[in-house]
């Protein structure tokens, strides 16, 4: 054999396992049926996904009207990137049929995550759940509805959507992280410490920020600052009650 040939297969040898493992992170664009409603998604896929592997997961709700564009924007400044890396599935749809999932979008629960888990290998069978202003609210919401799986919530801003007792304590054993801007003009500040304050006095790991001359959509957790969403995600390996 020539060393001229010996070299060309050395080298798409050494081109194939580069590219096997550096297998490019994937967006998908994807649609389910949950009972009669239509439910569209988009899924994150880590760099060098394995189908055989399980992974830590995040459900993410975008803001305002919880369209595929706040969809698109959650991902694109909180999310993508900082889940890609870490590897880190996430799993991010928009509002049913225009219904709020903190109104009449949370339907869709808990049947869309059994779905889910069915398609992916998640870690322990249990997501983060996150998301801005009203994925915030969001957040906290479908996870009070459906406790056994969640491990955290995260808002940035958010709270309980009509707060009571008990739905606090249906998230006390998660761990809780709130962020909302200094600046911000609505009347987030009072309740998000507020409830912030009640899950920590019974224990729960609950933390209220305010972040420093933000407004409402803040520019501290978008892009290289994502990444402390995700060590919020990790922390929460150390348990979540004191």
């Amino acid at each position: 054999m020539s060393h001229v040939r010996m070299y060309s297969m050395t080298l798409a040898a050494a081109v194939t396992l580069l590219f096997a493992q550096s297998a490019p992170a994937e967006l998908l664009d994807k649609t389910k049926k949950v009972g009669a409603t239509t439910v569209h998604y988009k899924v994150v896929l880590p760099n060098g996904f394995d189908a055989a592997k399980s992974y830590p997961a995040i459900l993410a709700f975008g803001g305002g009207p919880q369209t595929m564009n706040t969809v698109d924007r959650v991902l694109g400044q909180n999310l993508r990137v900082e889940a890609e890396k870490r590897g880190y599935i996430v799993i991010a749809p928009e509002a049913p049929d225009g219904d709020l999932f903190f109104e009449e979008g949370a339907r869709i629960f808990p049947e869309f995550l059994k779905m889910v888990l069915k398609d992916y290998k998640i870690q322990d069978g249990k997501f983060h759940i996150a998301g801005p202003s009203n994925g915030g609210i969001a957040a906290f919401h479908v996870a009070a509805l459906n406790p056994q799986y969640f491990l955290s919530v995260t808002a940035f801003p958010g709270y309980m959507w009509e707060p009571s007792t008990a739905r606090l304590q249906a998230i006390s054993k998660m761990c809780v992280f709130m962020y909302v801007g200094e600046n911000d003009p609505y009347m987030w500040h009072s309740e998000m410490k507020k409830e912030a304050e009640w899950l920590q006095s019974k224990g729960t790991v609950a933390r209220y920020t305010v972040e420093k001359g933000q407004p409402h959509r803040m520019e501290t957790l978008a892009d290289a600052g994502a990444a402390r969403l995700f060590d919020n995600f990790e922390e929460t390996k150390k348990g979540c009650s004191k």
